[in-house]
């Protein structure tokens, strides 16, 4: 264990947000035995200003849970799981994969990565999958979070980058349109840059559900937008119809920078306040409101989240915003912009250096003979030797344990039977496959299910950089040392290559392989090459694009748009009349989201005492209305259903959600696992599944000994 203080980031969402921590024995007190190994202090950082959320503060109650696994585990003929060597697990799965290739070919191998992931590990995975495997098919679970955004954003900018400017810029702004996204509960420490907006009246979110963030906006100075849950394409095309009908468009921005102005005209055409009024419920006169504030609300920001974007129309929804925004003339103008707020930890860099089935470092395409060159020459390869694009996650997921498909997986930072829509089906698709490795720190719904399970380090106990929803490159510091039984991924991936004869280089240094993204990197979109872990050290402010040599990009867009001729695309969208289908008789439209004490799946959240005890069961948010009609009461078990599954959970009765939805939270496995009741249907631009507006029904349990 150190003895220094070490200063950090938290290990949960992309806000990132800045703390110190110091080793509990460090000051030479005796600490109580289930003390956590390092105390937790807020450190001021630009994205969080000192302040963290419930789960920043607990972080440090996982490094020694009890849960937290020692040793790997194989699985034995009598089908548990048992401690192991680790040499003996790793000849195992390097022999395993040796005989599944053979039989099968390379693609019979699969990897699925995570967004939590270090750039660094991010980065060697995906040279990992590509040579030392030889597959093609690698993706991760930011398919699920941040897809749809990510290509409205390559689409209509010519580069996805979150935020393409600093959070900071929001403190000034007058006018800010939150569209699907929960900041007060995802990433509480946001909403202290939302205060100068709220303060002048600016507030407005958009979001089926009353949540904590639309309180904010609904305190008679902001405006809180309901919609019809998945009615968000639908506004957004009245919005531009309003901005462009009143001559409310900056025109002048319009002719300059942008090209697509006349078919996105004709297509708005159509949506007149009165007719979006029908479909999403909105008041015509709420509309033209809204639309004149964000036209005339001086310093203006329209953001989006995963509300708007986890549809099957999710790439055109974000598309609408990005049109909105364009025409209004706000992205790259001084003190306004437009923006996605990515969720997990390392959202951002976790999709840039290739992890991604599509992608090669610095955000290359696998198909560009340039890319694949330049990669190439930096791992000492040919370019031929590299597998081309792969599969997105669900259909990655779908081919498992299939003639043809993928035979053996191996899965880094995902708890992916909790997380993937359609959970039901992807257990069973798991099940089938001839051997599952699950490199994990607990043993989640996922890891109990491998044939292998490899204990791996946390947050606090690994050296590397991650990269923020700004496009920011920080540094992850080590805190303390980790327990004897737990191994660095990097040094898996590279004693997993070196057994299955790959001869490429795998360094176990976080330092040596950021120097090798570096290089991979440069020249590429994603260019980190003018980064190094000395300038991090430094405390200098590291955005990409920062060429070597140079200086780093924190605002985007200020002169040009990343397209070859400096200008953005307004891109025509329309919606598809099957894409979100109303609720018959007896259906509610399922929404599913997050709470303030949980993270993603739960894996780690759940572990945690504190907030555990706060949340710790699902709970069904109804109106009272509906309960009502359905006969349930606030606390009755009830069960939610569809013709993918049925989860178990309790009422919760909130005037907050509208009568026609019921919202469940997605951090619960087993049979209280919202995605079983998800859709595995996907965007066909970007693979983002349907999570937000699948049809359920909810009906009340009879407990044991209870009256029917």
């Amino acid at each position: 264990m150190t003895d220094r203080p070490a200063p950090t980031h938290c290990p949960y969402c992309a806000l990132q947000c800045a703390m110190t921590l110091t080793p509990t024995d460090a000051s030479g007190a005796a600490a109580p035995t289930d003390a956590p190994p390092v105390t937790v202090v807020g450190r001021e950082f630009p994205t969080n200003r000192g302040g963290l959320c419930k789960k920043g503060w607990t972080s440090a109650e996982l490094l020694r849970a009890p849960s937290r696994l020692g040793a790997p585990l194989l699985r034995g003929a009598d089908g548990a799981l048992h401690e192991a060597s680790w040499d003996e697990a790793l000849d195992l799965v390097a022999g395993r994969l040796r005989d599944i290739r053979a039989r099968h070919g390379a693609d019979a191998v699969g990897v699925f990565g995570g967004g939590g992931l270090t750039n660094e590990k991010a980065y060697l995975l995906g040279k990992f999958a590509r040579l030392a495997l030889g597959t093609s098919r690698i993706d991760y679970n930011g398919r699920y979070c941040m897809s749809s955004a990510a290509a409205a954003g390559n689409r209509a900018f010519g580069v996805d980058r979150g935020l393409p400017f600093p959070l900071a810029d929001l403190d000034d702004a007058e006018t800010i349109l939150l569209l699907g996204t929960n900041v007060a509960e995802t990433m509480p420490p946001f909403i202290g840059h939302l205060a100068g907006a709220q303060a002048a009246g600016g507030l407005i979110v958009v979001d089926p559900r009353r949540t904590a963030t639309a309180k904010l906006a609904d305190d008679g100075r902001g405006l809180h937008v309901q919609p019809a849950p998945g009615t968000d394409l639908p506004l957004l095309l009245g919005l531009a119809h309003v901005v462009i009908a009143e001559r409310l468009a900056d025109t002048a921005y319009v002719a300059e920078r942008t090209i697509g102005y006349d078919a996105v005209r004709r297509s708005v055409a159509p949506w007149w306040p009165e007719r979006v009024q029908a479909v999403t419920g909105v008041p015509a006169t709420t509309l033209r409101r809204l639309a004149r504030r964000l036209a005339t609300g001086g310093r203006t920001f329209v953001l989006t989240g995963r509300g708007v974007e986890q549809h099957v129309d999710g790439t055109d929804t974000a598309t609408a915003a990005i049109n909105l925004a364009l025409l209004l003339g706000l992205p790259g103008r001084p003190g306004s912009g437009y923006g996605t707020l990515t969720g997990q930890g390392n959202g951002q860099g976790g999709r840039e250096h290739g992890q991604k089935c599509d992608q090669l470092p610095g955000y290359r395409k696998i198909t560009d003979p340039a890319a694949r060159a330049h990669v190439a020459a930096v791992w000492g390869v040919v370019a031929d030797d590299l597998p081309g694009p792969g599969v997105p996650a669900i259909e990655l997921l779908a081919s498992l344990g299939r003639p043809g498909g993928v035979r053996a997986l191996l899965v880094h930072g995902s708890n992916l039977v909790v997380s993937s829509p359609n959970a039901g089906a992807v257990r069973r698709a798991v099940d089938a496959l001839d051997l599952l490795v699950v490199c994990d720190f607990v043993l989640s719904e996922t890891a109990a299910l491998a044939d292998v399970v490899l204990p791996v380090l946390q947050w606090a106990e690994e050296e590397g950089t991650m990269t923020n929803l700004e496009g920011r490159v920080i540094r992850r510091r080590r805190a303390l040392e980790p327990p004897p039984g737990a191994r660095d991924e990097l040094r898996i991936l590279h004693e997993l290559a070196r057994r299955l004869g790959c001869t490429a280089r795998f360094d176990t240094d976080p330092g040596a392989v950021f120097e090798e993204l570096r290089l991979a990197s440069e020249g590429g979109i994603a260019d980190y090459s003018g980064i190094d872990y000395a300038l991090l050290d430094s405390g200098a402010e590291a955005y990409w694009p920062y060429p070597r040599g140079g200086t780093g990009t924190p605002r985007l867009f200020a002169d040009r748009f990343a397209h070859d001729d400096g200008r953005a695309r307004l891109v025509a969208v329309s919606p598809r009349a099957a894409a979100h289908p109303a609720p018959g008789p007896g259906e509610l439209t399922l929404v599913t989201g997050r709470l303030l004490e949980h993270y993603q799946s739960g894996a780690q959240t759940r572990r945690v005492p504190e907030l555990l005890d706060a949340q710790p069961e699902l709970r069904a948010s109804l109106h009272p209305a509906t309960a009502e009609r359905l006969g349930i009461a606030d606390g009755d078990p009830v069960e939610i259903a569809n013709v993918l599954g049925s989860v178990h959970g309790r009422a919760r009765l909130t005037a907050d959600i509208r009568p026609d939805a019921v919202f469940l939270p997605f951090h619960y496995g087993d049979d209280q696992a919202a995605n079983l009741l998800t859709s595995d249907a996907v965007d066909p631009v970007s693979s983002m599944p349907e999570f937000k507006t699948n049809l359920v029904r909810v009906t009340r349990l009879v407990e044991a000994g209870a009256p029917a």
